[in-house]
């Protein structure tokens, strides 16, 4: 495998759970901006673990999962005190937040970043991503998935339906702060660098448009826009100079023919009918 292929495959892995991240909440109708600053505290808390302590690359992996889940965990609380575009905000705000006490921590090394002396392979992404990608699929097909799809769909009626919505919001936090957690772990290990500036403000909206443009609806969607996004822009580099206009066509074009998202329930079911006829016939 060339080193470009095993740099894009590596790169769309992280994309992948990255965007897993931010599907879990959107999946409960609440749209988080601050994927940078999750996904920046996993990075980060590995990066100082690994050169302080010099743990194996399992538990640094699964300390910044844990310490993303515990940050999404603390900070669900105030901010689902807030709605809509106030939400949206917060979390924006909370991203923001987090950048600005790296760059003015020189612990954390400040604007110029920290340096790691331990890496992992691509085929450790891989098999993360397999697995948060089946982890995803199971979670949103049991009862609590349910809950959180009728969250989404109508808060009010989850609640005479005995949903407790705040748990489910929280914990779908949760779940993505520590899924965001690990996706920055996985970069700071395969790329040996984790630098402030890569937490940027275009990487919690980029992240937030890989589920949105996929779709909140099911689990594909996070996995169709994520790969979406980081293949077509290459597949595009190789074109001339107009790329940029041509990748900003293609998603004002995806968002005015499918504004609900790429994959809808309604999608998958029919495909799964034509797929399945018998189900159709005796389900």
């Amino acid at each position: 495998m060339s080193g470009y292929l095993s740099g894009l495959i590596g790169i769309l892995g992280i994309n992948i759970i990255f965007a897993y991240s931010i599907y879990v909440t959107a999946a409960t109708g609440q749209l988080n901006l601050g994927g940078a600053g999750f996904q920046a505290i996993g990075a980060y808390s590995c990066a100082v673990l690994s050169e302080m302590f010099g743990l194996s690359i399992p538990f640094l992996l699964l300390l910044s999962t844990i310490i993303g889940a515990t940050v999404g965990f603390l900070i669900a609380f105030p901010i689902l005190r807030t709605r809509g575009v106030y939400m949206v905000l917060a979390t924006f705000a909370f991203a923001e937040i987090v950048a600005g006490v790296i760059l003015n921590s020189d612990s954390l090394g400040g604007p110029t970043g920290l340096v790691l002396s331990d890496y992992i392979e691509t085929d450790v992404i891989i098999w993360s991503t397999i697995g948060v990608v089946v982890f995803c699929f199971y979670l949103m097909s049991t009862r609590i998935g349910l809950a959180m799809r009728a969250v989404h769909d109508d808060e009010a009626v989850a609640d005479l339906l005995g949903v407790n919505r705040r748990a489910v919001q929280v914990g779908a936090f949760a779940i993505g702060g520590a899924l965001a957690g690990l996706s920055g772990g996985l970069y700071a290990l395969y790329f040996g660098f984790v630098e402030a500036q890569y937490f940027n403000a275009f990487l919690s909206i980029f992240v937030l448009l890989y589920v949105l443009i996929g779709g909140t609806q099911t689990a594909w969607g996070a996995l169709i826009g994520a790969s979406f996004f980081t293949l077509v822009p290459e597949l595009l580099r190789m074109g001339d100079d107009w790329r940029f206009f041509i990748f900003g066509v293609i998603i004002v074009v995806m968002m005015i023919w499918r504004p609900e998202g790429m994959v809808t329930r309604q999608a998958i079911d029919r495909i799964t009918l034509k797929l399945f006829p018998v189900v159709r016939r005796h389900g």
